[in-house]
């Protein structure tokens, strides 16, 4: 099997990338920053430093939320015919916060009451309306980044004043109070890998390793599991983080993370998290190959009038004579799965042939 990773490289891509090598005949490092995508009439056309993106039996895209658009455009393009662990849609959704918050209350997924204003009158409306202390966050940003914190009307007021400025949509968001800590769990498919229990810096509000905090590996509870392999679903990834907040409530889900960073993760739990998506990865390639020769199957069956009797297909056809020989309808060859590099032995009587694999 052939795969490719298109990602910015960094170092978990690299270490997911010597990992996938245990699965895949051949992995393509592809710099999505050297990607370039072309939109006609006659399609989607992805190119890779000018030249048309190989197929790959597999491709595994992730990077910042700086590169959504791309990333979807290159999945709309060959999710049919590759195996694709991250929906087209999910780079939109999971790169924006809001659009996030959306497909997790459509699919009743537990998270802070978080509001959005059309404008800044309306947004002090809100302040005016809602308990403190308050989180206040870009839609879009990774890592902690454009995550602010107001203890009170007035300073969530003047941060409000600083963020018009910028002409940027923001959330206000309920805060919950966990002792600057948080739960990163890491989704691969229908099962949580591994997850690790972040604490912030003193005086840090934020929980994130990039910010200073510090985390210990734990085990999730069943329903902490089931909300995390719930999110990734509802954003449309198989592989993601997601991350939990846990209040007196339950348990919240706060953000979820399409291109997470392993780093942190892997030294923090010592789990092999690269090497677990790798063989995810190779298992469901694997998958999506046969399901995709068994489509094809019965696409040839359906249109060549196959049926079944007993053990065997018979079909009723014309046979191409050719000179002295004979060509058998291509729909034959595939459904045998006979090659030419295997030898046959004949049996011949009037009226019949019987053609069958010779050796076992």
């Amino acid at each position: 099997m052939k795969a490719a990773l298109i990602s910015l490289r960094s170092i978990s891509s690299q270490w997911t990338i010597k990992e996938m090598k245990k699965y895949f005949s051949q992995v393509d490092d592809i710099n999505l920053k050297e990607i370039e995508v072309s939109l006609g009439t006659k399609g989607i056309n992805v190119l890779y430093k000018g030249d048309p993106l190989d197929h790959y039996d597999c491709i595994y895209a992730k990077g910042s939320f700086r590169f959504a658009d791309i990333l979807r455009t290159i999945a709309e393009s060959r999710h049919k015919e590759s195996y694709m662990p991250l929906d087209p849609d999910s780079f939109t959704i999971g790169h924006d916060k809001l659009l996030t918050h959306i497909a997790l209350n459509r699919a009743r997924i537990p998270m802070p009451d978080t509001y959005i204003a059309s404008s800044l009158a309306s947004a002090k409306e809100i302040l005016d309306k809602i308990p403190y202390p308050i989180v206040m966050k870009f839609p879009k940003g990774t890592q902690g980044k454009g995550v602010m914190f107001a203890d009170s009307f007035a300073s969530a007021s003047s941060i409000l004043d600083a963020l018009s400025a910028l002409k940027q949509p923001f959330l206000l968001q309920e805060y919950i109070d966990t002792g600057g800590t948080d739960i990163r769990a890491i989704v691969i498919g229908d099962k949580v890998a591994t997850a690790m229990r972040r604490t912030g810096a003193q005086g840090e509000t934020r929980a994130n390793l990039h910010a200073g905090g510090k985390g210990e590996p734990t085990v999730l509870d069943y329903r902490s599991a089931k909300l995390a392999v719930e999110t990734g679903k509802a954003i449309g990834a198989e592989i993601c983080a997601v991350d939990i907040l846990e209040s007196v409530k339950g348990p919240l889900v706060v953000e979820a993370n399409l291109s997470p960073g392993l780093q942190g993760i892997t030294m923090v739990t010592k789990e092999n998290v690269a090497g677990k998506i790798a063989k995810y990865l190779g298992e469901r390639t694997t998958a999506f190959l046969e399901q995709g020769k068994q489509k094809k199957m019965s696409k040839l069956v359906s249109e060549a009038g196959l049926v079944k009797q007993g053990e065997e297909h018979q079909i009723i056809t014309n046979i191409d004579f050719r000179s002295s020989r004979m060509v058998l309808p291509k729909v034959i060859t595939e459904f045998s799965e006979f090659s030419e590099m295997e030898e046959f032995i004949i049996h011949v009587k009037k009226g019949k042939i019987l053609i069958e694999k010779y050796g076992p």
